[in-house]
């Protein structure tokens, strides 16, 4: 089996994480988020089950360091997903801003938001992303390009400028 996909969403809380799900993935992806499932226990054996079936699927948590994206990454490569990471690289004070807007009971403590942003570790493509792109909110609207290792400039040397689309993707 190849080509079924396994998406990677990457970023603090309040980043747009779970509206650029809703925008681009829930009518074709599971959603796998351990605020729904409660449990780590819980996610394994969704992941699992998805894995088993060929489900395509996202993983909506922070997924802040390496070693948490690895213990999605390397079972989907073992087999045979292609797996796409996706950065929400967004200001601490927007992630705030985002938040307080949440009603009371799914506001995330601002503490949690602070810790999580220093345990940030970006991902890379040689954590085993077949395609890895970073992903900001610009105006209401999610801007999404490839990240790379060296910027990509356009053939008179500004950066080029990535897509920009409405409501996701």
């Amino acid at each position: 089996m190849t080509g079924v996909d396994c998406v990677i969403f990457v970023g603090i809380q309040g980043s747009g994480k779970s509206a650029f799900f809703k925008s681009g993935f829930a009518d074709t992806y599971v959603r796998i988020n351990r605020d729904m499932l409660k449990t780590r226990n819980r996610e394994a054996q969704f992941f699992e089950l998805c894995l088993t079936t060929a489900q395509r699927c996202v993983i909506d948590n922070t997924n802040p360091t390496i070693a948490e994206r690895a213990r999605f990454i390397a079972p989907a490569k073992e087999r045979g997903f292609l797996v796409t990471g996706y950065y929400f690289d967004v200001p601490v004070r927007d992630a705030l801003a985002r938040n307080a807007a949440r009603p009371e009971p799914q506001r995330v403590p601002v503490p949690g938001i602070y810790s999580m942003a220093k345990r940030m570790q970006p991902p890379t493509m040689t954590e085993g992303f077949d395609a890895l792109f970073r992903v900001r909110l610009i105006a209401g609207k999610f801007e999404i390009a490839p990240m790379t290792a060296e910027p990509v400039f356009a053939p008179d040397g500004a950066p080029e400028a990535p897509e920009t689309y409405p409501t996701g993707v």
